[in-house]
């Protein structure tokens, strides 16, 4: 019984010996035609000349190009670095202390496909960004905490008004930054990126109604948390038992965050440093807590008003103005806002960025004056303060 598999498996093993030559001479009578098929793919002589020569054409343009970028963007510079020094000065600042020509754009050949195969490079690996997981996560495993939610989106609202009203910033003011920041339904835990699916990847660490970064939660507790602590103390004054004990431990912790928040300088480059880090994560998670968390997104908000006082402008900033610093940070934010109407008119939004920063803004790119960017953010503010959000945040003041 047991001969027959071993002649089936012999015969078996003599029939692949008889197929096996013939199987290696068609292989060998495809092998002719699959290398002409190569070789009629690979690019021919001429069409290499062809790409070599476009490719220079291309280069010289582009270099070309490159040396009027940067001298363009090299006179942008030392006009902002001339303002700087009539501001310590306390001189006037015109027209001159402006580059009034738009940057210039590449119109030139694009560069051509290279028909021959170029080595594959692995693609770039991306930053992580953190998510509200991820600050939660980390305010856990760092300082045994975890933020207090708010029951409602309207019980958020209802205390960032408070808090708002209380510290001076307007209704307008409040109201019509959510609505460009948020697109004017936005929540408290909304993240850049997120916006409108859970599913999509974030693009910065920014949360809720001002769109705070990691740093600037960071720089926030390092030089505004002991007010935060005041201001939590004595709201805990007012509650007794269970509450009490709650408000007691947020209090220790939020002391802890201004201690590590502290740690380093006071220096945005040090605070964005500490803000990629779990223990910023953790810091950042503040932004989502009812209690302090409003007092974040309010004091986004202040620290700009405030340094337009102590440079000595006393005019109340419009949302529009408001937002300017708070998107480009507060001395540029403030050359703009300390513009007259007419010089508004003529100076390009270049003169208030980097080149990269610029050339990544299709907004500023479009809306190329400053009275032209100021006008489309009213615009943007116009139309999303129309919507369900907005709405009920003005209802919360």
């Amino acid at each position: 019984m047991s001969s027959q598999p071993i002649r089936f498996t012999q015969f078996f093993a003599l029939a692949l010996l008889a197929i096996a030559p013939r199987a290696m001479a068609m292989d060998a009578a495809r092998l002719p035609a699959a290398i002409s098929g190569a070789m009629a793919q690979a690019a021919s002589p001429q069409a290499i000349a062809e790409y070599r020569r476009k490719l220079k054409e291309y280069q010289e343009a582009r270099a070309a190009f490159e040396e009027e970028a940067s001298a363009y963007w090299n006179s942008i510079a030392e006009k902002r670095r001339g303002r700087n020094a009539k501001r310590r000065e306390h001189l006037a600042i015109g027209p001159d202390d402006y580059v009034l020509t738009q940057p210039p754009v590449y119109a030139g050949p694009k560069r051509p496909p290279n028909p021959e195969p170029e080595p594959e490079h692995p693609p770039r690996e991306r930053k992580y960004i953190p998510v509200v997981a991820d600050l939660l996560k980390a305010a856990t495993e760092h300082f045994q905490f975890t933020p207090q939610r708010p029951s409602s989106e309207l019980e958020f609202k209802r205390a960032y008004a408070r808090i708002a009203l209380a510290a001076g910033l307007t209704r307008e003011q409040a109201v019509r930054v959510y609505a460009f920041e948020t697109g004017g339904n936005g929540n408290h835990d909304m993240q850049a990126g997120l916006e409108y699916s859970r599913q999509a990847r974030a693009i910065s660490t920014a949360i809720g109604y001002n769109q705070l970064l990691t740093t600037n939660s960071v720089e926030l507790i390092a030089e505004q948390g002991r007010e935060f602590v005041r201001a939590l103390t004595e709201k805990a004054a007012q509650l007794s038992g269970a509450a009490r004990s709650a408000m007691e431990h947020k209090i220790a912790v939020l002391k802890r965050m201004v201690a590590v928040a502290r740690s380093v300088p006071d220096e945005w480059a040090q605070h964005e440093k500490l803000g990629d880090t779990s223990q910023g994560w953790a810091i950042h998670a503040m932004v989502l807590d009812i209690d302090v968390g409003p007092l974040l997104q309010t004091h986004k908000l202040l620290t700009s008003v405030i340094f337009a006082r102590a440079k000595g402008y006393t005019r109340p900033l419009s949302a529009a103005e408001l937002e300017m610093m708070n998107l480009t940070g507060d001395s540029t934010g403030l050359d703009m806002v300390t513009m007259p109407q007419a010089l508004r008119e003529q100076v390009p939004t270049a003169n208030f960025f980097q080149r990269s920063g610029y050339e990544r803004n299709p907004v500023a790119i479009r809306h190329n004056t400053v009275a032209k960017l100021l006008a489309i953010t009213d615009s943007r503010m116009d139309s999303n303060g129309r919507l369900p959000g907005a709405k009920e945040l003005a209802a919360a003041f």
